[in-house]
């Protein structure tokens, strides 16, 4: 291994006698002991091999180096958000089927949005830890009016599921992200799921996984680990020449929160500053304040060190599970783009991150016993100032100029619509106003099919399709079409969806009009990185197309379990073989 020549001579040292006094533990066996999925929030598929040449041998190096590394890997649905890109690597199903069709829907029957992980029958078990709406700025998280959160709306199981039905719940199955859907996604029904809540300050849950917290997550809280950052700041680790975004000016495309600045450093202020957390997690202490909890859930709960009950002496191990969802690189792609020297100074600090893990991973379990996967949720565009600068056309689209479109205004006067057509309108969906459609005995699908058809032909949209004729398929046959086809649940999905055209979306986040925006069916959306690594595997590079849906099953196939149920992927065979 190339690990090993990296270590200091004393964790060597602390090494040799761990491994002779577990040898048991560390013999190579025919299924890992440990599974460790690691999802990246918005790491678009060519960051990896943009910034490689900056990346130590034992972080992000390790895993291009060391293990199979698919450069193409593809997600196939339309709508690239967070909720959707993790239950997809979950469950190895498309949207259509697993049922988390976007971050935030509008349920028709309710008449109000629903939050995709919330349930007010499983409060959290922390006190004052819900959202904090006067201060977030995630607007999914702020539309939610129910503090409780659960997997209740993941409608298939997952691998960790699988992975818990095949020995009667004998695999230690645990997630952890700063986002609640990016842990809860990936737990699963059955696994045990932790985040990070700004309000409180500290990793969280819900009583759907605990009747209380263990007693090691109340020490760990007790600790306050966030106040060492207070009236600190995140600075750059290299001299600015080192970086390919290096100049450091204030782009005008940066977003400006109060106190945080759009240039380094970016100072994270007293602990009683309201967006004190928050500044935490739009940088890379996240990502460190989620890698520190998850290998306090190794060490805590023994991850990767249990024999299977049985009387046979050389029976294999019981394969835990322990997925990562680092936030930090979506947080600090909204706020200064993906292409800015913030987004490359963090991806830089989560390469020091994941080193990090990955040797603690060694040191208590042995890399060669854990299968290490990483992959991300979805990409992202680039910041429309930084590609107008170069000729490239972009922009943001205003969503709310379409209730006052002249085509729109003419259907109002003929259907007798008066105020607001649209009940509500959210990337990627509008809904219209069913009741007063009624009132005026106007068909949703004629109202939908019409305001599909004058949205068609809006600068700035590629296509409208409508509700009625996505149920019926009456579609065009494309690749674009079948993306979002494979992101249609009924009972889930609005009146009209909209695909704009590309480098066009909408920006604001509740007031708030930041760099960059994912959620589009375009390569730079659904283009993301596949890495296996560890376990024995051989490194390979492989280029050939692959999608998300592939992992899941893939997962499945090496440790000799069903696929989690609606999976529409396959094992990769690189990896299986």
């Amino acid at each position: 291994m190339k690990w090993l020549p990296n270590l200091s001579l004393v964790t060597l040292t602390t090494i040799s006698a761990f491994s002779i006094s577990t040898s048991i533990n560390f013999a190579y066996a025919e299924q890992p002991k440990l599974i460790v999925q690691i999802t990246v929030d918005q790491l678009r598929g060519d960051l990896l091999s943009r910034y490689q040449q900056h990346f130590s041998e034992e972080g992000f190096g390790y895993l291009i180096n060391e293990g199979i590394y698919y450069k193409e890997a593809h997600h196939q649905h339309a709508i690239t958000e967070t909720v959707v890109g993790h239950t997809t690597l979950a469950t190895g199903a498309h949207p259509s089927a697993h049922g988390m069709v976007s971050n935030l829907w509008f349920d028709k029957q309710l008449q109000q949005p629903i939050y995709n992980v919330q349930d007010k029958a499983h409060p959290l078990l922390s006190a004052n830890a819900a959202v904090d709406t006067k201060n977030e700025i995630d607007p999914t998280q702020k539309a939610s009016k129910v503090e409780g959160r659960s997997p209740k709306n993941i409608m298939a199981t997952t691998f960790s599921d699988e992975l818990t039905a095949s020995n009667n719940g004998q695999s230690k199955v645990f997630a952890v992200s700063v986002k609640d859907r990016g842990a809860i996604t990936l737990a699963g029904h059955t696994g045990k799921a932790f985040w990070f809540s700004k309000s409180a300050g500290e990793f969280v849950s819900s009583d759907y996984y605990f009747d209380q917290y263990p007693q090691w997550v109340t020490n760990w809280n007790k600790q306050n680990p966030i106040s060492q950052y207070a009236d600190t700041q995140w600075a750059l680790t290299k001299n600015k020449d080192q970086y390919i975004f290096g100049d450091n000016n204030p782009h005008d495309w940066k977003t400006k929160l109060p106190g945080y600045g759009v240039t380094f450093p970016h100072n994270f202020g007293p602990s009683d500053n309201p967006y004190f957390s928050t500044f935490l997690t739009v940088s890379p202490i996240g990502d460190e304040m989620t890698a520190n909890f998850a290998k306090q859930i190794i060490i805590e709960n023994k991850l990767g060190h249990r024999q299977v009950n049985s009387s046979k002496q050389n029976s294999n191990p019981v394969t835990d599970y322990l997925s990562i969802s680092f936030s930090s690189t979506d947080y600090v792609g909204h706020i200064f783009g993906p292409s800015s020297l913030e987004a490359e100074e963090n991806l830089l600090r989560l390469d020091r991150t994941l080193a990090s893990l990955f040797e603690y991973i060694d040191n208590k379990v042995g890399l060669d016993n854990t299968l290490i996967v990483l992959s991300a949720d979805h990409g992202a565009p680039e910041a429309p100032g930084y590609l107008t600068q170069f000729g490239i056309k972009a922009e943001h689209f205003d969503l709310s100029s379409l209730e006052t479109n002249e085509e729109i205004q003419s259907l109002k006067s003929k259907w007798n619509i008066k105020g607001d057509l649209f009940a509500n309108a959210w990337q990627p969906y509008i809904n219209l106003d069913h009741d007063k459609l009624a009132k005026q005995k106007v068909s949703l699908a004629l109202a939908s099919n019409e305001v599909a058809q004058v949205l068609n032909s809006v600068a700035g949209i590629h296509r409208a399709y409508s509700f009625d004729d996505l149920l019926n398929g009456n579609v065009p046959k494309d690749e674009i079409t079948q993306k979002v086809q494979n992101s249609f649940y009924p009972s889930r999905s609005g009146d009209i969806y909209l695909v704009f055209e590309p480098n066009v979306f909408v920006a604001d986040f509740d007031g708030l009009n930041v760099a960059s925006v994912h959620g589009s069916p375009w390569r730079y959306d659904t283009h993301v990185p596949i890495i296996f690594a560890g376990f024995g595997l051989k490194p390979q590079v492989i280029n050939r197309p692959v999608a998300t849906v592939d992992l899941a099953p893939t997962l499945s196939a090496i440790v000799n379990i069903n696929a989690p149920s609606s999976a529409a992927g396959y094992p990769l065979k690189e990896v299986i073989k």
